[in-house]
C-alpha cells in the first residue's frame, strides 16, 4: 500500500475500498467520491486500525450524516449502558459515535465500542487526558497532551476533535468580546484555563506538526474544534467565534497539506436567520472543507426539548451547507441522555438530515417520501409503517386507538379524505349512513 491515507491515495489516483463503499452508498461512481476527496470537499473518516468499519463519506454532494454522543462521566458511570447505547444507534441508522467519556480508564470501553461498531468513531482527547493521565491540569505538558492523541490514534478512532483554533491571537478577540455565556465547549474550556495557569500557547497550535504526523500515520482525521461556539444565542456570530474560524481555515490548509483529512466543527447557539450566512461564511473561510454542527439550536429556552431546537437549526444549517449533524438529544444542558433520549435525539437528527437532503436535491432524496405517499394513498398501513423513519412508534400509535374500520385510522374514520377520494374516483358512491346504520 503506497499511501497512509484516504486523501493521499485520492491525490494519486487511486480507488481504495472504502472510497468504492462511499460510491456505492451514494450512489456516485467512484472517479467522483475520489475526485473530491483530493480537494478535501469530503472526508472519508477512516482509521486503518478499525477492521469492523463500514465507511462513510462527509461532505457536499452527499447525504447529510448525523453522529451520536455517549460516554460516562463522573456522575453516570454505567459502561454497560452506553454499550446499549451503542447498539441502539447502529441500528437506528447513525452513521457516527463520539465516545465523550471524561471519567476513570476509559481504554476498556472505547476498544469495545471501536471492535462492535460499524459506525465511525470520533473522539475528544482532551475529556480524557487528564482520567488517562492521572495527572491535575495544570501539571500537565505538551507532550502529555499528545501523548493522548497518538494513544486513541492506536486504539482505532476515526475523528479526533482537536481544539486547535483557541490559539492566543483567537482568545484576545474572545475576551474583548464581553461575551453573555464565555466558554461554553468543554474541551475548549479546559484548554484556555491551561494556557492561562501556564502562560503558554494552546500546545494542539504550537504543535500542530506533530498532531498532524501522528493522525496521518494513523488515517484519523481532524475535526477541528469550535472552542469559541456560541453558548446561546446572544453570543452567535461575535468576534471571538469568527476570529477563531479564521485560524482554523488556516489550520485546515495545513492538514491538508500533510495529507490528513478535515473535518471543520461548527456553532452551537444561533437564531434562525444567522444560520444560513454562518454556513456560507465558514465554507468560505474554511476552504469547503467538510462542516460538522452541533444543532445550532434557535432559542435558548426549551430545556427537555432541545432535540426540536436543535433540529430546527439542523434543518436549517444542512440545507445551507453543513454536511454532518452532531445529535441533541432532551436531556442536553440537564442530564446525561438515557435510551429513550438517546432515541429522540436520533430521530430528530435524522428527520433534520433528511429534510436538508431533500432541500438540496440530492440523488434519490425523495424516493422514500414517494414510497410513503404511494402507500398512503392505497391506505396500505404496513407500507406506511415500512417507510416510516420510526416504525415502531408509527405502529404503536396506530394500534394504540383502534379504528372500527382497518383502513383508516381514529382521526378521520370513514370520514378519511382520502378514502373518499379514492372511493369517487373507483366509481364508488360514499354513503356514511348506510354503511354505519347511524348519522351521529
Amino acid at each position: 500500500m503506497n499511501y497512509k491515507t484516504q486523501l493521499e491515495a485520492a491525490r494519486k489516483n487511486i480507488i481504495t475500498e472504502q472510497i468504492s463503499l462511499v460510491a456505492k452508498k451514494e450512489n456516485r461512481s467512484p472517479e467522483w467520491i475520489s475526485e473530491r476527496v483530493s480537494h478535501g470537499v469530503i472526508a472519508i473518516p477512516a482509521n486503518i486500525h478499525h477492521q469492523s468499519l463500514s465507511a462513510e463519506g462527509i461532505g457536499d454532494g452527499l447525504k447529510t450524516k448525523i453522529n451520536v454522543n455517549l460516554g460516562v462521566s463522573g456522575d453516570a458511570k454505567n459502561y454497560d449502558l452506553e454499550m446499549d447505547k451503542v447498539k441502539m444507534a447502529v441500528d437506528m441508522g447513525a452513521e457516527s459515535i463520539m465516545d465523550l467519556s471524561n471519567y476513570g480508564k476509559t481504554h476498556e470501553f472505547r476498544q469495545k465500542l471501536i471492535d462492535y461498531s460499524p459506525t465511525m468513531i470520533g473522539t475528544v482527547p482532551m475529556y480524557d487526558a487528564i482520567g488517562y493521565l492521572e495527572k491535575d491540569l495544570l501539571k500537565m505538558t505538551s507532550d502529555d497532551f499528545l501523548h493522548v492523541i497518538e494513544a486513541h490514534a492506536k486504539e482505532g478512532v476515526d475523528f479526533m476533535t482537536i481544539h486547535a483554533g483557541i490559539n492566543r491571537r483567537a482568545l484576545e478577540a474572545f475576551k474583548r468580546s464581553g461575551r453573555r455565556m464565555n466558554i461554553v465547549s468543554r474541551g475548549g474550556s479546559l484548554l484556555f484555563a491551561w494556557m492561562e495557569m501556564t502562560g503558554n500557547e494552546n500546545p494542539f497550535f504550537e504543535h500542530y506538526d506533530d498532531v498532524l504526523e501522528i493522525l496521518r500515520d494513523h488515517d484519523v482525521t481532524i475535526s477541528i474544534g469550535d472552542s469559541l461556539r456560541p453558548g446561546c444565542l446572544d453570543d452567535a456570530t461575535d468576534a471571538g467565534q469568527i476570529g477563531e474560524l479564521i485560524e482554523i481555515g488556516y489550520l485546515t490548509e495545513r492538514a491538508w497539506k500533510a495529507d490528513v483529512q478535515v473535518l471543520v466543527e461548527g456553532p452551537g447557539h444561533m437564531a434562525m436567520d444567522e444560520i444560513a450566512a454562518n454556513m456560507k461564511l465558514q465554507k468560505r473561510l474554511c476552504h469547503n472543507a467538510p462542516f460538522y454542527v452541533l444543532g445550532p439550536l434557535v432559542t435558548d429556552i426549551a430545556p427537555g426539548y432541545d432535540h426540536i431546537t436543535s433540529a430546527i437549526g439542523g434543518a436549517i444549517a444542512a440545507a445551507n451547507g453543513a454536511n454532518f449533524l452532531c445529535y441533541v438529544t432532551p436531556a442536553e444542558h440537564l442530564r446525561l441522555p438515557d435510551l429513550n433520549d438517546v432515541r429522540d435525539g436520533i430521530i430528530a437528527a435524522k428527520i433534520a438530515a433528511h429534510a436538508a437532503d431533500i432541500a438540496k436535491k440530492l440523488p434519490s432524496a425523495r424516493d422514500q417520501d414517494n414510497r410513503m405517499a404511494d402507500a398512503r394513498h392505497k391506505l396500505d398501513w404496513e407500507g406506511m409503517f415500512k417507510e416510516a423513519i420510526d416504525p415502531q412508534k408509527a405502529r404503536q400509535y396506530y394500534e394504540s386507538t383502534p379504528p372500527a374500520e382497518r383502513h383508516t385510522c381514529s382521526m378521520c374514520g370513514k370520514m378519511c379524505a382520502v378514502r373518499t377520494t379514492n372511493k369517487i374516483l373507483n366509481g364508488e358512491k360514499v354513503l356514511f349512513c348506510e354503511e354505519t346504520g347511524n348519522c351521529d
